[in-house]
């Protein structure tokens, strides 16, 4: 508190100017309870005032630093500027995001995202290493170097259903980059009635997306700065004679090229082996330079500027030396025994006769019965027990699918016999077996093979095991009666090879982990844990007898 009779010429005082400091040039007092006062603040300026006893409160005398002077605290400024030098180090540090980032990477990424990537403006790329590079981790360093460097603020990943949580927390954990994962819900409860437009950083579900054309129709509303697709192989389309043949996730992926100033995608096998399906796909990116359909030896193109692939034999740690260790494989054969051989040959040609029936049938039919037949191969190469379970499990629901169809012909027939009596004209089946199968509602989806990826994997396998089960090429009774007693005799061979106790299959693998000196130490221990475990589960089927179905199908 100062008196007002103390103010006095070039005295420095505090509280006439809020957060400055005033020097006091002339004061006039006026009566006893005033003055007015005429100061020249800390830039120079002059100014005038008149203060009253209650303004005293406010008022204290100061000492007056200098406008440039370096007595702060030393440890605050030190933070200050550091915190300074980072918020611009991007432009004086070519690889900032490598040094902010909670990750090591290894010279093929680094090169990746500041030799192939970054220096494409705008980005259009495949990169197609080998599963293992770190595909991951050079998605996170390109989004980190393209954040610092204001050249993106909405970012959006796509990605298969059951790898978006990981992509979150990945995201989160090694690069401090918080994304929201797209869901029905969210969208639901959203402001404005596009989630899209809400969240800068999004996670979304391919087979989500691919198949809601409401989704769809919202995105497509939006724009992002960049979009990386995970798994992009999936982004399916093929020729059909002159015609191309494009999936819904083909579609979807066009409309990501369209709303998406850069665009990044990722997988490890980006060629099926067919030229002309590569360069459809290749047309997300570029569809001027890739449209139209392929020719052979008349347009192949080189596409090194826009696309990477690195095997793992070609990735190196900074000392040179290989990331991954040589892998060698061998193949280990095994001679089925005559039992063994008689069943695959039996099952075999059952298979072949069904399809070749199948081959006959309409296009959606034909590819469930030549889904449920390729299931019985694999359960056959699967184990003696897998095969014997499956063949009596679709016996029996065949013969209760003949049973029911019999019992509908014979009511069938009653109905037409009482017609003809009372003169309306049906012709009364001499036989049942002009009657039809009943038909079963199994088709397949389109994209059947893909959907593994959303559904679980006992949801899968519980799906193809009812499609193994009832699907048949058998269109009447007397086929399904012939089909029956082909099943029936199979049965009965699976069923005597496996009380037999053969299976070579299983002794093959049970010597390779028990037996094999490769997989073991000096002082004989596994080498790993998964090696030791399905060592044990081997030995003790073994001795327990129980090589069952579970364990085949592992196999």
């Amino acid at each position: 508190m100062l008196k007002l009779e103390a103010l006095k010429k070039d005295a420095q005082v505090r509280g006439i100017l809020p957060d400055d400091i005033v020097r006091i040039a002339q004061v006039e007092p006026v009566g006893e309870h005033a003055v007015t006062v005429i100061y020249k603040d800390s830039q120079g300026n002059l100014g005038g005032q008149m203060l009253i006893r209650t303004d005293e409160a406010r008022l204290e005398r100061a000492q007056a630093g200098r406008p440039w002077a370096f007595d702060a605290d030393g440890a605050d400024f030190k933070l200050a500027l550091e915190a300074y030098r980072i918020s611009q180090a991007a432009l004086f540090d070519p690889m900032m995001a490598v040094h902010s980032a909670n990750v090591e990477p290894l010279p093929h990424q680094i090169a990746a995202v500041y030799e192939a990537m970054l220096p494409k403006q705008p980005l259009r790329f495949v990169l197609a290493d080998d599963p293992g590079a770190g595909k991951t981790i050079m998605a996170g360093l390109l989004m980190r170097e393209l954040l610092m460097r204001a050249d993106a603020r909405r970012i959006l990943i796509v990605s298969p259903g059951g790898l978006t949580e990981q992509w979150q927390d990945e995201l989160l954990e090694k690069f401090d980059l918080r994304f929201e994962i797209f869901s029905r819900e969210k969208q639901e409860q959203s402001a404005a009635g596009n989630y899209f437009e809400e969240q800068d950083r999004l996670i979304c579900r391919l087979d989500q997306l691919s198949r809601n054309t409401d989704f769809q129709d919202k995105l497509c509303n939006t724009e992002w700065d960049l979009i990386i697709v995970d798994e992009a192989h999936k982004l399916s389309a093929t020729y059909s004679g002159n015609k191309v043949s494009e999936t819904k996730r083909f579609k979807f992926g066009k409309q990501l090229s369209a709303i998406a100033r850069h665009l990044l995608l990722m997988t490890a096998t980006p060629h099926n082996g067919k030229e002309a399906d590569f360069q459809i796909w290749l047309s997300l990116l570029d569809g001027d330079r890739f449209y139209g359909k392929f020719r052979e030896g008349t347009h192949k193109v080189d596409v090194s500027d826009m696309m990477r692939r690195m095997v793992k034999e070609e990735l190196l740690k900074f000392d040179g030396t290989p990331l991954f260790p040589e892998r060698r494989a061998y193949t280990a054969n095994y001679e089925l025994s005559s039992l063994e051989a008689s069943l695959y040959e039996q099952v075999t040609t059952y298979v072949r006769e069904e399809m070749n029936r199948a081959d006959k049938l309409d296009g959606k039919k034909r590819n469930t019965i030549g889904f449920a037949l390729t299931q019985l191969q694999r359960r056959l190469a699967s184990s003696p027990e897998a095969i014997y379970q499956s063949l009596k499990r679709r016996r029996k629901r065949l013969d209760a699918r003949l049973e029911e169809t019999k019992l509908i012909a014979k009511g069938q027939a009653v109905q037409a016999g009482k017609g003809a009596a009372n003169g309306q004209g049906h012709q009364v089946a001499e036989t049942l077996g002009e009657y039809s199968v009943k038909k079963k509602k199994l088709e397949l989806p389109e994209d059947f093979d893909e959907l593994d990826e959303e559904l679980s994997a006992e949801d899968y396998e519980r799906f193809a095991e009812q499609v193994v089960d009832q699907a048949t090429a058998a269109e009447t009774i007397p086929e399904l009666e012939a089909e029956i007693l082909i099943l029936s005799d199979l049965e009965r061979q699976a069923k005597q090879l496996v009380e037999s106790g053969n299976d070579k299959k299983c002794e093959q693998l049970s010597s390779l982990l028990q037996d094999q000196p490769e997989l073991f130490t000096a002082d004989g221990r596994p080498y790993n844990e998964l090696i030791a475990s399905w060592s044990a589960i081997v030995a003790a089927s073994y001795e327990t007898g129980s090589r069952g179905e579970q364990i085949g199908l592992g196999l």
